[in-house]
């Protein structure tokens, strides 16, 4: 069982859709017990980096973090991605998760903002998430803040600054933009955090 995690940022709901076009089954649960005893989770998200104030105060921080901790399977989507860094400077004094190093940060003028549509992957060699994907591999991204470059970035975009596309250490996995909604490649890559 996935445990998609509701917690009121959206976009929960074509995630579900998509995991059952796999023939996986999942649940969406703003519950930190059901995510508790998944075997995978995944955190989904659009809007505001203040919506993940609701991972804390529900207790689902508590329950994504002892996941993380039993190397059970974690995938965070677009907001779900940045929130698994330190913090973001769409809400300064709103701590992110930490799993990855860096704060999240505006792309600069002149660059479009948000980014919404299509971008080529430029992906390292190694990932699990992206296995059997050529680097070049299309994604679709709506965001209007990028999350650094780091040592665990496996695949980078490049729209007003180089940034993270997609984060990996073991079974933590991150993407910038949204699997779900970037056609066959994207679900290559839900089936393949569904194999991990």
């Amino acid at each position: 069982m996935i445990a998609v995690v509701d917690y009121g940022a959206g976009n929960v709901i074509s995630v579900q859709r998509a995991l059952e076009h796999l023939g996986r089954e999942c649940v969406v649960t703003g519950d930190p017990a059901a995510v508790e005893s998944a075997e995978r989770a995944i955190v989904p998200g659009v809007g505001h980096f203040g919506a993940t104030s609701a991972l804390a105060a529900t207790g689902l921080r508590k329950a994504i973090e002892h996941r993380i901790a039993e190397r059970t399977p974690v995938l965070g989507i677009c907001l779900g991605m940045q929130w698994l860094f330190e913090a973001s400077d769409e809400d300064p004094g709103l701590p992110g998760l930490g799993a990855f190093p860096g704060r999240c940060r505006a792309f600069p003028a002149p660059a479009k903002s948000p980014q919404v549509g299509w971008d080529q992957l430029e992906i390292s060699a190694g990932s699990r998430l992206l296995r059997g994907l050529p680097s070049g591999t299309y994604a679709y991204f709506t965001h209007g803040y990028y999350a650094p470059l780091v040592g665990e970035t496996v695949a980078s975009c490049d729209h007003g600054a180089p940034h993270t596309a997609v984060v990996e250490r073991g079974n933590l996995f991150g993407t910038q933009f949204h699997p779900e909604k970037s056609g066959d490649a994207g679900l290559a890559m839900l089936e393949n955090f569904c194999s991990c």
